[in-house]
């Protein structure tokens, strides 16, 4: 497998940055030009509403009142009356007003504005002191008649009143078309930058959304298909995807593993083929102990029961004539074969354990050890032993036959190695989650700690045949027959006095057990 180089590949943490800056900056953009025309949109409605269209509002309230002024000065020249002066001074008033609305309206925005306004106060102050005051004094002193003569000149100056009033109007007029206009076209524009940013950041999100997916979605979902395919048994895939450096990586990690797991099947095959190898010839070798047993069962006990016959015939028949010595020869030939068999009878018996196997019942440990102890009971009144069996033995899977001779070796080595003390021999049993533990102790002669394993070899003794008759085979066949049965057995060596085994089997479920 070649390692990929990540470094000519942008790791997905770029890619993202880099798509979320274009996306800012195309936001910030868009952001900008949507502003940009919204200020113009304002200023278009600030100059229509604010300044210039209520100006012209107040130019029109001045000429009005320069009529007003002027309909007062000549009713008064006509009639000589005061109250026609009314609209006159009330014109004078509204001229102010007018005036002070409009400089504050347009301010500084329009200095030609300005200009005009400060012309027509200056046209107006004019025939005021011209024309309108002096015609009044002059009403005043002689009467209606006096106003006739000035009458040429008043009209000339109120006409360039008039005049620079609806020139600037007029200005304002044409300035406010202008201005609406402005506005509806930054409307426009504010629509339109408005739709086409709309539009692009679509487009922009589509493609940063098919750039992703491309350089990220793509890559995974291809990585997990390929994942999903080793997964699901083929092994010999190559994990390999393009995108960017995490994901390489990623499936160069995968990658990595699947050869791990792939040499890890290659050894479990190979381990698999030596132990089908190791099983045909385990196969072999029962075979060939099948049939070592059926000679020892057989062809070499057949020899041996000759042996003892002839040696029992010999001394039988010619016992008493021969030498002392010769008798205790002919005793050692009698004793040996028979030992041989015995021998021989308990050797076979401990290889059919678990390889003659039989269907496993519940077996009633309660039953079956008061069946071992009455098989003992001879030896039991012998010894004046004492036996303590609990009345609760639980029920348990196996077979009899084998789980009686484990309670019969324990129960027959402690009546056989007690010391100077009649025997006492004690069973018990505790449940520990799904095992039970039994227990079998005893006053007699003890174990030393050193000897615990030992004892479960077998035909090792500790004593000598003399000493305490026996093979030396019993405890290796409880071992074989508890292990067989899925528990195990130990020497308590925690115990200061006498011996104790402990040995395990497993619980049985209580669907399994037979009703009462």
């Amino acid at each position: 497998m070649t390692t990929p180089d990540y470094t000519t590949r942008w790791p997905a943490k770029r890619l993202l940055f880099a798509a979320v800056a274009i996306l800012i900056l195309v936001s910030g953009g868009a952001v900008g030009a949507v502003a940009v025309s919204l200020s113009q949109l304002t200023d278009a409605r600030l100059l229509v509403l604010e300044q210039i269209g209520p100006a012209r509002r107040h130019v029109q309230e001045l000429s009005t009142a320069f009529v007003n002024q002027e309909t007062g000065v000549r009713g008064f020249a006509l009639s000589g009356r005061d109250d026609f002066l009314a609209p006159y001074t009330s014109g004078q008033a509204d001229e102010r007003a007018a005036l002070d609305n409009a400089r504050g309206r347009l301010g500084s925005t329009k200095p030609e504005y300005s200009a005009a306004l400060d012309q027509i106060e200056q046209y107006a102050i004019e025939w005021r002191g011209s024309y309108a005051e002096p015609l009044i004094a002059q009403v005043r002193a002689r009467g209606p008649n006096a106003a006739a003569a000035s009458t040429d000149q008043g009209k000339e100056l109120f006409d360039r009143l008039r005049g620079a009033a609806d020139d600037l109007e007029g200005k304002m007029a044409v300035d406010v078309d202008a201005a609406r206009a402005k506005l509806d076209n930054a409307a426009n524009v504010v629509l339109w930058v408005t739709m086409s940013v709309g539009a692009l950041l679509i487009l922009l999100i589509a493609i940063v959304a098919i750039v992703l997916y491309r350089i990220l979605i793509a890559p995974l979902a291809g990585l997990a298909e390929q994942v999903r395919v080793v997964s699901s048994g083929d092994f010999a895939k190559q994990v390999d995807v393009p995108g960017p450096r995490e994901i390489v990586m990623l499936g160069h990690d995968i990658d990595a593993m699947r050869l791990r797991i792939l040499g890890d099947l290659e050894s479990v095959r190979e381990a698999h083929e030596r132990l089908d190898t190791q099983s045909k010839e385990l196969q072999r070798s029962n075979a060939e102990l099948e049939q070592f047993a059926y000679v020892a069962s057989h062809d070499l006990q057949e020899p041996l029961r000759k042996v003892a016959s002839f040696c029992q015939l010999l001394e039988r028949r010619y016992g008493g004539q021969l030498d002392e010595r010769a008798d205790q020869y002919i005793g050692f030939a009698v004793d040996g074969a028979k030992r041989m068999q015995v021998l021989i009878n308990d050797l076979l018996a401990f290889s059919r354990v678990g390889r003659m196997a039989r269907e496993h019942t519940i077996v009633d440990l309660g039953e079956l050890v008061n069946q071992v102890v009455g098989s003992l009971s001879p030896a039991i009144q012998e010894a004046e032993a004492s036996i303590d069996v609990p009345a609760d033995l639980p029920s348990v899977r196996g077979e009899a036959s084998l789980l009686g001779g484990v309670f019969q070796n324990l129960i027959g080595n402690a009546l056989k190695f007690h010391g100077t003390e009649k025997p006492e021999v004690r069973l018990t049993v505790e449940r520990t989650d799904g095992f039970w533990t039994f227990t079998c102790r005893d006053n007699g002669i003890g174990i030393d700690s050193e000897y615990a394993e030992r004892i479960f070899v077998i035909f090792q003794r500790l004593h000598h045949k003399d000493a305490y008759p026996g093979t030396g085979i019993g405890l290796a066949m409880c071992r074989k027959i508890i292990e067989y049965h899925g528990g195990t057995i130990w020497l308590d060596t925690d115990q200061d006095t006498g011996t104790t085994f402990r040995f395990t089997l497993p619980v049985v479920e209580e669907s399994e057990t037979p009703n009462e």
